[in-house]
């Protein structure tokens, strides 16, 4: 559904976005993560063709952004980080105006709306001017007008940014049901959370280049190896322990806790359980302590960021 070629985009000397190669299956998620100016909001609006690339292709349900650019806005439904609400409009009447641009009917375009209020929770505010919507509220006017026309592919920047933790679990339930509808769907954001929660890959993008691709748990593995687990036992083991050191790489004992890494947990486990048991240790608990993709993201931008700025 999603398709680019040596994707660039420059503006004068400076290289936005540089040699983009990405996929994205019809029902499928990715999510684009990246520090601020590494390319995101570039790389979308050449995907919406709203910015021409400056080198590379790229094909959205099958149209090219440039020759086909009409066909593409009509497949894409997009929500910018600054939605860029009409203020003295209400929240019908300025989706009245977006679903016309789209050349639906009027009732087609009322009734859709209305149960989108109803969905995010803001039925009694279809008519209020959206000057009086808290900036939350706005974000969801804004993802209304992106998922009015039903498209096929959707283009998220931030859509949960500035909502209570409540907004943005409807909005997060939103995302996910479009995309078992079987919506395309790029999600650009810095809730890392958010990102694991709801993407099927990630692709990470720093200076406009695409760093590392994949799932979550492909990520996880690549880059911060075999998963690490904990066993607690019923006794201290003072700083040592013996008889175990063919089976698992220690990492550290405190007390009657142990960390350990295994490559083959499945395979490895049962057999250091009856290990211990064997040594008259008693096991309490075992558990994997859980990777973040926090420290993925970290390993690959590091904390160098650009400078604020629109790239």
């Amino acid at each position: 559904m999603i398709r680019t070629e040596g994707l660039s985009k420059y503006f004068d000397e400076f290289v936005a976005v540089s040699d983009l190669n990405l996929r994205v299956k019809q029902g499928e998620l990715l999510a684009l993560l990246g520090p601020n100016g590494a390319g995101k909001t570039t790389t979308v609006r050449m995907l919406s063709a709203i910015l021409r690339p400056s080198e590379g292709t790229a094909a959205v349900a099958g149209h090219d952004v440039v020759k086909e650019a009409d066909e593409v806005r009509r497949m894409v439904g997009m929500l910018t980080e600054q939605p860029g609400l009409y203020l003295r409009m209400s929240g019908l009447e300025y989706l009245l105006f977006y679903g016309r641009l789209y050349r639906m009917a009027d009732a087609e375009i009322k009734a859709r709306s209305l149960a989108l209020f109803e969905r995010f929770a803001m039925a009694g505010a279809a008519e209020r001017r959206l000057g009086t919507y808290s900036k939350g509220m706005r974000q969801k006017v804004g993802l209304i007008r992106a998922m009015l026309h039903d498209p096929a592919v959707l283009l998220l920047d931030e859509p949960t940014s500035a909502m209570d933790p409540h907004s943005a679990k409807l909005v997060r339930d939103a995302i996910a049901k479009l995309r078992r509808d079987r919506r395309s769907i790029i999600l650009c954001t810095h809730n890392l959370a958010e990102a694991e929660a709801l993407a099927d890959r990630i692709a990470i993008i720093n200076q406009g280049r695409i760093v590392i691709e994949g799932t979550p748990a492909e990520l996880k593995r690549r880059l911060l190896g075999a998963p690490q687990l904990e066993i607690r036992l019923d006794q201290s083991l003072n700083g040592e322990i013996e008889g175990v050191e063919d089976l698992i790489e220690v990492e550290w004992v405190d007390g009657n806790v142990i960390r350990y890494r295994a490559d083959r947990p499945m395979v490895t486990n049962p057999r250091l359980v009856q290990r211990l048991t064997g040594l008259g240790l008693g096991v309490v608990s075992l558990q994997e302590i859980a990777q973040s993709l926090e420290d993925v993201y970290l390993s690959v931008v590091g904390i160098t960021d650009r400078p604020e700025g629109e790239a």
